[in-house]
C-alpha cells in the first residue's frame, strides 16, 4: 500500500501543474494577445472625411485614425504599431465577432441593440445635426432661421426622417432633400437654400476646409453617440481601451486628442481642469 503513494503524489502533482497551466491560458485574453503580436488590428472605413479617408498622399487618415492611434501608442508607446483593416459599417460587428479585427473605431452610433452584440468603449465624440449658412448669405444665425418662419428653405440629404428632423429644430421651414452631400452644399451655395442641415462633424469640417466662407448657426439637435468597439466578453481588454482613450480626453495624451480635434473639426478644445476629476462632478 505505502508503495503506492509516491505514484500517487505524483499524479497529483501533474494535475496541479496541467490545471495551473490551463488556469494561466484562461487567463490570458485579447490584451496579452495584441501585446505579443506587437501591433494593434483595427477595423475602419476608408470614403467619410473627416472620419477615415484617403488623403491626397495616398495614406488613411482621419479622426477614427487618429483615435486608434491613441490606443496603439498606450499599448507600445509607438501610435504607428497599428494594422487598419477596411470595413464596410455592416462589418464593424463581424469582425470583431470574428476575431478579424481587435477593435472597431468607425463613427458607429452606441444603440442597445448594438450593446447586445459588442461592448462599447467610452464615447469620444457626440455627433448631431447643425445648419451650415453662406457667410454672405441673408441669415446669420439660427435664431434669423427659425424668426423667418416659411420663408426659409433647408437643404438635406434625402431620407425618411429628413422632413421630420429638420422640423424639430425648424418647424415651418420648408424642406427640401438632395440625392448627395454635394447637392445639399450646392443649393446652399446658389440661393435655392438659406442653410444646410447636415452633421455637426461635417459641418465642421467643411467650414474648415472653406475658411471665411460659411457659418456655424449655433444650434446643434439630434444627438448620438460614437463609441469604439470590441467583442463582447473580455473585461481586461475593454477596460485597458477604455483607460487610453479617457486618459486621450482627460489626461497625458490630451495634447494628441485636442490636436486632431482641431486638425479635423477646426475647434479649439479648452485643456481639462487641474484638481478634481471634472467627469465625476
Amino acid at each position: 500500500m505505502m508503495r503506492g503513494i509516491p505514484k500517487l503524489v505524483g499524479l497529483l502533482s501533474a494535475v496541479a501543474v496541467l490545471a495551473t497551466g490551463v488556469a494561466n491560458a484562461q487567463t490570458k485574453g485579447k490584451l496579452d494577445e495584441v501585446l505579443a503580436r506587437g501591433k494593434l488590428i483595427v477595423g475602419t472605413g476608408s470614403t467619410n472625411a473627416p472620419w477615415h479617408f484617403i488623403d491626397q498622399g495616398g495614406k488613411l487618415a482621419g479622426f477614427d485614425v487618429d483615435v486608434a492611434k491613441i490606443v496603439a501608442k498606450a499599448l507600445f508607446d509607438d501610435a504607428e504599431k497599428i494594422e487598419f483593416v477596411n470595413q464596410s459599417s455592416d462589418s464593424r460587428i463581424p469582425n470583431l465577432t470574428t476575431n478579424k479585427v481587435d477593435m472597431t473605431c468607425q463613427f458607429m452610433t452606441v444603440t442597445g441593440g448594438r450593446a447586445q452584440q459588442v461592448e462599447f468603449t467610452v464615447p469620444y465624440y457626440r455627433e448631431g445635426v447643425g445648419l451650415l449658412l453662406a457667410a454672405n448669405g441673408k441669415y446669420k444665425s439660427y435664431a434669423d432661421l427659425k424668426a423667418a418662419g416659411s420663408k426659409v428653405a433647408i437643404s438635406v440629404l434625402q431620407n425618411v426622417y429628413a422632413e421630420e428632423m429638420v422640423k424639430k429644430a425648424l418647424p415651418e421651414a420648408k424642406v427640401d432633400q438632395y440625392d448627395s452631400v454635394d447637392l445639399i452644399y450646392q443649393a446652399l451655395n446658389s440661393g435655392r437654400a438659406d442653410a444646410a442641415a447636415t452633421d455637426q462633424s461635417a459641418l465642421r469640417w467643411f467650414m474648415n476646409q472653406n475658411p471665411g466662407r460659411y457659418l456655424d448657426a449655433g444650434y446643434g439637435w439630434n444627438p448620438q453617440t460614437y463609441a469604439c468597439a470590441v467583442k463582447r466578453g473580455d473585461q481586461a481588454w475593454l477596460n485597458f481601451v477604455n483607460t487610453a482613450l479617457h486618459e486621450a480626453m482627460t489626461g497625458v495624451e490630451f495634447d494628441a486628442y485636442a490636436a486632431s480635434f482641431k486638425k479635423w473639426f477646426g475647434v479649439e478644445l479648452p485643456p481639462p481642469a487641474i484638481g478634481f476629476p471634472v467627469e465625476f462632478k
